[in-house]
């Protein structure tokens, strides 16, 4: 009986087969990297939304505010006009940068209140503006992280949309660089100096 010899493939078939694999590898790259920058863009996208639901939650508590320091009848009018005024630029402003330069403006009247209401005995024993004390401060905590989780989100985007081979692939589909957020209250870089003496 004679003996089959195995016949080899030809060069050609390798040679294609070669091809076809780096095609294959280079389309589940780029379809890889290219849902992952989609993911982390929706991830960044939604972290806004949460700090956006927290300052809602700020602006919401402002009326009640307003109406419990106008019950009291003897607090600065100017402070409760600028913080209604405040509250309804939040509302109608046209761009987020907007947005967050009224917030840091709200947050920033808030503490002015906040440390004004401290010469009002009478407000310091108020049920009802303890509770908005209690809620406006568990509130600012609440919009510190989410700004927290925000700018990790975007630090992870950003950092995906520089480092190889996912920067070619975020500049073939316009996934550009975004925006940290970045306090832009006067002085809020600057750190407080508290005496306290005993």
């Amino acid at each position: 009986m004679a003996q089959k010899v195995p016949q080899k493939l030809p060069m050609k078939w390798i040679g294609i087969g070669i091809v076809v694999l780096i095609i294959l590898i280079l389309v589940g790259t780029i379809w890889g990297s290219y849902n992952t920058l989609v993911m982390l863009n929706q991830g960044v996208d939604n972290s806004w939304a949460n700090v956006e639901t927290q300052y809602q939650r700020r602006i919401d508590l402002i009326p009640n505010l307003v109406n419990t320091l106008e019950a009291s009848g003897k607090f600065e009018k100017t402070t409760l006009v600028e913080l209604s005024t405040l509250r309804t630029q939040w509302q109608n402003a046209p761009s987020v940068n907007q947005q967050v330069e009224t917030s840091n403006q709200i947050e920033s009247a808030i503490s002015k209140l906040l440390v004004v209401a401290e010469n009002y005995p009478t407000l310091q024993t108020s049920v009802q503006f303890q509770a908005l004390s209690d809620s406006l401060t568990e509130t600012e905590n609440m919009v510190s992280v989410s700004r927290t989780r925000y700018n990790d989100a975007i630090r992870e985007y950003n950092t995906a949309t520089k480092v190889f081979p996912s920067n070619i692939i975020a500049g073939w589909f316009g996934f550009g660089e975004r925006d940290y957020f970045k306090a832009t209250t006067p002085g809020a870089e600057n750190v407080p100096v508290v005496n306290i003496t005993i």
